[in-house]
């Protein structure tokens, strides 16, 4: 099943996207902060906890690409067992400031409660000077409870988007 607004759509990666996810570029101030696309497809394929998440537009184009991981690395970031981890989220560079980052994010409920329906919030880590991002998880709904951990450039932010039923 695709989760979709009409305008884009969440899908699980397919041998199909590939080429088009590992042409995708970043601005050199979003490279520090996130996984090359192409290179998060080769680690994705050597772990199965990584489970790649790719944003359509309405032609079905792949404009983004993010990891829901389940596993023990969650742990690392929080103690909830119900938990799951979004990391590496990117949108291709030619198709930021049109929105699909957001709409993106707004699916992300609808993705992980018929994907993963026993998972009951969604964690991410987010670098402290990663203002732009901040901003984003928080407008769709994102919380920040005051957890904190290192991570390789510095201090993050741990956020949580509780899944409603």
């Amino acid at each position: 099943m695709n989760i979709h607004t009409g305008e884009i759509q969440l899908v699980p990666y397919k041998e199909q996207y590939k080429e088009i996810i590992q042409s995708f570029t970043l601005p050199s101030e979003q490279v520090q902060f996130t996984a090359n696309p192409g290179e998060l497809l080769e680690k994705a394929k050597n772990d199965r906890t990584k489970n790649v998440v790719v944003i359509l537009d309405y032609n079905g184009v792949p404009v983004g690409v993010f990891i829901l991981q389940t596993g023990d690395r969650v742990q690392e970031f929080t103690e909830n067992k119900d938990a799951i981890l979004l990391t590496s989220f990117s949108v291709n560079h030619n198709k930021q400031k049109k929105g699909y980052a957001k709409k993106s994010l707004a699916l992300l409920q609808d993705f992980v409660k018929y994907y993963y329906p026993i998972k009951n919030e969604v964690i991410l880590a987010v670098n402290e000077k990663n203002i732009p991002a901040q901003q984003l998880y928080e407008k769709v709904g994102f919380q920040d409870r005051g957890f904190r951990r290192m991570g390789p450039i510095g201090q993050q932010f741990i956020l949580h988007l509780p899944i409603t039923r």
